[in-house]
């Protein structure tokens, strides 16, 4: 593709060398360039793209983007593109759907965000579409799915460039419908730049992140750009939590809105519902009419969670009979409330909450089914990440639990004794009953070895993930798998149950 065309409505400063020139790839990491390529020298964080564009012109590339003026050291041959500063995210974004020939406009996006409940709703609404008969891709914290197949995920929502390749691969197989968790990050990094929705989900907003963004209304800001529009108009529709002070703050926003929740009066709620360890059943009360929910899913969370999934698929006119069947059929996220069964006479469940409302959260939905049982949990706070929320996870935990066991979650190049130290001025706040134990396999074991016959155990903080990062970086660690074998060394057996 010629360069012109790439950078078709971009904001650039200047351009030396040819502008004329055939451009094979895209890249913003110096280790994926390929010969003919062009590399967007980003301004990171921690890192400055201009530190790699040598590695890059060493790998083949024939042009470099960046907020920078040409070094004299750069061959003559080489094309350089000057942008403007604090354009460079929005001018990888813009480049790459001018790229991949504007996949997003083929498509209807659907994205959710919110501090919890963004991967549940977005498995519950693309639940719903492939109900409805429709080729869709899912795009999240557990992983990227497109019609050509499953990958990793590296952050909650891909880099620009990776999201339009994967936007891409949905509109050639025929697809015509994305549904994907908009991070407050990749908002605030224009990861979602020139991406118009068909509808724009709200679930909650409750401190995380400020690491990143510093205030709470920074936080917030991050969220409401996806209700303002990223640059390609606001969203055709809204779906708002109600019961959230600060979705009231995002209503008006988008050209509908439909709100949902359980407090007031909604557009999608649900006066009655019934709670327990096999599921959720209500009657949801809808702009197209009641349905019948019958889900697999548990706790009072992830009746929001549906209402909010219910409150896109009316936004998307998918039929009533489609909306309940999709739900139905979701049996579980990874790593969301998920139960772990060896024949032990006490549940185990693993759950991603790493902050203290969710761990109110998951804690309340432990209650909700089982009442009288006692509750353990064990969980920990990352390194390298908002240090003020760690005594506000601990209060909470301790608050909520009969016991909690206080380990390590991904420390990162942070003392995990100091981490924890930070964790136990809210437990002992709480008049907590907890024990330390920085290895979190051994932690697990302790949590394992203190439940009883009919006790909740819940294993919190990671979730889905497979790995714990260290200070020497990530190694291997699940905490499925991990309770999973200590529970067979204890004797437990799914053909024997209870037995030791």
């Amino acid at each position: 593709m010629k360069l012109e065309q790439i950078l078709a409505g971009i904001e650039v400063a200047r351009v030396s060398g040819n502008g004329k020139a055939e451009i094979r790839s895209l890249a913003y990491d110096s280790r994926r360039v390929a010969a003919g390529g062009m590399f967007f020298a980003l301004r990171g964080e921690k890192l400055n793209g201009l530190e790699f564009v040598a590695n890059a012109l060493r790998a083949g590339a024939a042009a470099v983007a960046a907020e920078a003026a040409r070094a004299e050291a750069i061959a003559p041959e080489i094309t350089w593109i000057e942008l403007p500063p604090g354009t460079d995210r929005q001018a990888l974004a813009r480049a790459a759907a001018n790229f991949y020939g504007h996949p997003a406009d083929a498509l209807k996006l659907i994205g959710v965000t919110g501090t919890n409940g963004k991967t549940t709703t977005t498995f519950l609404v693309d639940a719903i579409l492939r109900a409805a008969g429709h080729i869709s891709g899912l795009v999240g914290t557990t992983g990227y799915r497109t019609p050509a197949g499953e990958r990793p995920a590296l952050n909650t929502t891909p880099e620009s460039l990776d999201l339009q390749e994967i936007f891409a691969e949905i509109r050639d197989a025929g697809g015509r419908f994305a549904t994907l968790e908009a991070s407050s990050h990749a908002l605030a990094m224009d990861r979602l730049a020139g991406c118009h929705f068909a509808a724009a989900v709200f679930t909650n907003l409750t401190r995380d992140h400020l690491d990143y963004h510093k205030t709470f209304e920074e936080y917030f800001a991050a969220k409401r750009r996806l209700f303002e529009g990223t640059g390609a108009g606001a969203p055709d529709a809204a779906v708002i939590n109600i019961d959230d002070p600060y979705g009231e703050r995002l209503t008006g926003l988008a050209n509908r809105t439909f709100t949902y929740g359980l407090k007031g009066a909604a557009d999608v709620t649900a006066k009655k519902f019934s709670l327990s360890f096999e599921g959720l059943r209500f009657t949801a009360q809808t702009p197209a009419g009641k349905l019948e929910v019958d889900s697999p899913l548990v706790g009072r969370i992830n009746v929001y969670n549906i209402l909010a999934a219910i409150g896109a698929a009316v936004a998307l006119e998918v039929p009533v009979p489609r909306i309940e069947e999709g739900i139905s059929l979701l049996r579980g996220v990874p790593g969301r409330f998920e139960r772990i069964d060896e024949g032990q006479p006490f549940l185990v469940v693993v759950d991603y909450a790493h902050t203290d409302d969710a761990l109110r959260n998951s804690i309340a939905t432990a209650r909700d089914i089982s009442t009288g049982a006692r509750i353990i949990t064990l969980f920990g706070a990352g390194g390298e990440r908002d240090r003020a929320k760690r005594p506000m996870m601990g209060e909470a935990a301790g608050a909520a639990s009969d016991l909690v066991v206080l380990t390590s979650d991904n420390p990162r190049s942070e003392d995990p004794l100091l981490i924890i130290n930070d964790v136990v001025v809210g437990l002992q706040k709480a008049n907590a009953n907890y024990r330390i134990e920085p290895d979190r396999e051994k932690a697990i074991e302790i949590a394992v070895d203190e439940a009883r016959a009919g006790d909740i155990l819940l294993l919190a903080g990671k979730g889905h993930e497979t790995y714990q990062v260290l200070r020497e970086g990530p190694v291997p660690f699940d905490d499925r798998e991990k309770a999973r074998a200590i529970l067979r060394r204890k004797g437990y057996s799914r053909t024997k149950p209870g037995a030791k």
